[in-house]
């Protein structure tokens, strides 16, 4: 099975070609969109080449997702956290989007190693916001303290108009994800694959992963979450504890374009077999054809022609 990365390739390609390039004057304005509905945008101006914004639109969040300022609970100070002094936060952020950073690319570490991780950590913006919330749970947990001004059910949105649930406890935090799909035959897919994926967890060489559990209808973690947002067409997915916080973080926040990526290739593999098997029974028919035309007549071969009656008596008297 495949992971997500968590920093956009893109993005990271674009800050390092500009940090070698820094000499040259360039004018860059790059706008792309990744899964889950996060949108990207790059601006630089000739009169301050050393300046990059970038700004980040994030999906659009259901009602019962907590967003302060446009952005997560929590995004702020982790924004801070981990970048330091190589970014500033303007506020308000530009016209359509979430957040806007202005990176002062001549205050990146000297270091080569350094300057490498810390741009990698800005391509990886997407983590840092969305993920925002879940580490603050996360970091409580350790602790085994109560997170102040949260009580009950926490909503994380991590797709446009959809969220999963944090249950946090101070000994224990449960995540579920009401899983949904559009397409009839990714709801069958999806909700095999979960199933599957809960087995998988009972193997002998997984006893140190997180519990897993799937159920077709809520689990009692979410009997204070909102109606509409139980209307999962493909179940629901329950993690329980996890201990390492950077990859649980990202793993968590990309579940479900985790599961949509193993649907389709699921897809693609079934229908590339059909193909394979239909052509090979159409081959099976082609040469189970009397291709008369086509044989090759050996020097002993004969051939037989039916004669109608009369012809056969015109033969005869000749």
């Amino acid at each position: 099975m495949i992971l997500l990365q968590s920093h956009s390739r893109f993005l990271l390609q674009t800050l390092l070609n500009r940090v070698q390039n820094l000499e040259k004057a360039v004018e860059l304005d790059y706008h792309w969109v990744e899964f889950d509905d996060v949108r990207y945008h790059i601006l630089v101006s000739m009169k301050n080449p050393n300046a990059l914004l970038l700004s980040v639109s994030l999906p659009i969040p259901p009602p019962e997702a907590v967003f302060m300022g446009g952005l997560p609970f929590g995004a702020i100070e982790a924004i801070k956290a981990a970048y330091g002094v190589a970014v500033q936060i303007l506020d308000p952020p530009r016209d359509g989007f979430n957040l806007t950073l202005k990176l002062n690319l001549g205050k990146l570490p000297p270091d080569e190693e350094h300057r490498y991780a810390l741009l990698v950590k800005i391509a990886s913006v997407r983590e840092v916001v969305l993920g925002a919330p879940l580490r603050v749970v996360l970091k409580h947990l350790s602790s085994r303290t109560v997170i102040p001004g949260i009580d009950g059910l926490l909503a994380i949105v991590h797709r446009s108009k959809e969220s999963f649930f944090l249950d946090p406890q101070p000994d224990k935090v449960t995540v579920v994800f009401p899983m949904r799909f559009k397409d009839s035959i990714d709801i069958a897919f999806a909700t095999s694959f979960l199933q599957e994926f809960v087995e998988a967890r009972r193997t002998a060489g997984l006893n140190n992963a997180p519990s897993c559990l799937w159920s077709p209808t809520p689990p009692l973690e979410l009997k204070e979450a909102p109606a509409e947002a139980l209307s999962a067409n493909a179940g629901f997915v329950s993690f329980g504890n996890a201990k390492r916080l950077d990859r649980t973080v990202w793993n968590l926040s990309t579940f479900h374009a985790y599961v949509s990526y193993h649907v389709k290739c699921s897809e693609g593999f079934m229908h590339t077999r059909m193909r394979r098997r239909v052509e090979s029974m159409i081959q099976a028919l082609d040469r189970a054809k009397p291709g008369v035309e086509g044989r090759k007549k050996s020097p002993n071969s004969r051939s037989f022609k039916r004669l109608s009656l009369k012809e056969a008596r015109a033969n005869s008297i000749s």
